[in-house]
């Protein structure tokens, strides 16, 4: 029954023009996650919005299709829904993590002598924590959903375990930050705050790649060896490229110093692992090298790789500093961005996902079996 039926028997009512989703407000509640989703403006070019064409020949009937099929050429996955919050969520969360981490670290070894770094540190975490759950309400839609995912705490689910992590560092750096400059207990409690912050900061700054890697986007999925590797230095390389435009003494200048050039060492590397595993599937690697993601992809390589250069030089000089810390700032965000643009690109690209099956990885390699159909006398 189509929804003109629906609504007719329901009270004699046609549905009104809405938002292109056949649904009368006069007979149908409109609540719950899908409430404020609404239909493309060019629905005949959006998959599952409206009815494609159907084709008038098998998938395998002709050229490719015999040797290489897929299902009608259409994606056999959805996309991602995520807007441009989202990594810029991974980047802000990462940054604080990593800060939260250093400054816990700092405060062990020397509270005294490096009290400037351990309130930087806290800060960031502080901040960086705020703004990453701002910018997951502004994906979410409503303040409510980011409350709802703290009603189950499942330590098997990176989306349940992040969502808790978070939770627990951004009120224990804001705590440690704001009561950074008391004495007596308030220190001692400002302390506590700040150990327990560094304490969650660890799984803060690379729980984002655990989450894009357990999801059935190809690229994602094919990287979870080292996409965590990658973002946990990307994020020790903003953190430090922060705090390096801060005020800090000779000595603390050194930690911070030390402490971004083995996250950018690692990150460059990180990056090559993630391209070599990528590439074991050459479709699966192609959003790396081609299109929007690709585009992105080198560019992060580049700003990180001139970041590490001027990390390298030897001298000091405080224009070089900065210089430094913009690239790595600017790397960074472009590694998180380039991620999130070839995992749409994969989702939209079918033959990604067949070829990974196909090759044995993904879904087969748990269950030792193809999710997907091979060409004629495959195996």
């Amino acid at each position: 029954m189509s929804a003109e039926d629906v609504a007719t028997s329901g009270g004699g009512h046609r549905p009104t023009e809405g938002d292109g989703r056949n649904v009368d407000p006069r007979v149908g509640i409109l609540e719950g996650e899908a409430a404020d989703q609404t239909a493309p403006a060019r629905r005949s070019e959006a998959e599952g919005a409206a009815p494609f064409e159907v084709w008038r020949m098998v998938p395998s009937g002709d050229g490719d299709r015999r040797t290489d099929p897929t299902y009608y050429d259409r994606p056999a996955i959805k996309e991602p829904v995520w807007i441009w919050s989202v990594p810029a969520y991974f980047y802000v969360g990462g940054a604080a993590g990593a800060a939260n981490v250093l400054g816990a670290v700092a405060q062990l070894v020397d509270r005294e002598g490096m009290d400037g770094l351990v309130r930087r540190c806290r800060w960031i975490g502080a901040v960086g924590g705020g703004l990453g759950t701002a910018f997951l309400v502004i994906d979410l839609g409503r303040p409510e959903r980011f409350l709802n995912m703290l009603r189950v705490f499942r330590p098997t689910s990176p989306l349940s375990l992040g969502s808790w992590v978070l939770a627990a560092a951004t009120p224990a750096a804001s705590g440690a930050a704001a009561l950074s400059g008391a004495g007596g207990a308030l220190r001692a409690l400002a302390d506590a705050a700040g150990l327990g912050a560094g304490l969650v900061g660890l799984p803060l700054s690379g729980y984002t790649a655990v989450l894009l890697s357990s999801t059935a986007v190809p690229i994602w999925q094919e990287t979870r060896r080292t996409l965590p590797m990658l973002f946990v230095a990307s994020a020790m390389s903003s953190a430090a490229s922060l705090l390096e435009l801060t005020g800090l003494n000779r000595r603390e200048e050194e930690v911070v110093h030390r402490f971004g050039l083995a996250g950018k060492i690692a990150g460059m590397a990180a990056m090559v692992a993630v391209e070599k595993e990528a590439s074991r599937v050459d479709r699966v690697g192609r959003p790396l090298r081609e299109g929007v993601s690709g585009a992105l992809w080198r560019s992060a390589k580049v700003l990180a790789g001139a970041s590490l250069g001027l990390s390298l030089w030897p001298g000091r000089s405080r224009a070089r500093t900065v210089a430094r810390a913009v690239l790595g700032t600017a790397g960074a965000i472009a590694v998180r961005f380039a991620v999130m643009r070839a995992g749409k690109a994969s989702a939209q690209d079918p033959r990604a996902t067949f070829h990974m099956q196909r090759a044995g990885r993904g879904g087969r390699e748990v269950t030792g079996r193809p999710a997907t159909a091979g060409p004629p006398g495959s195996a």
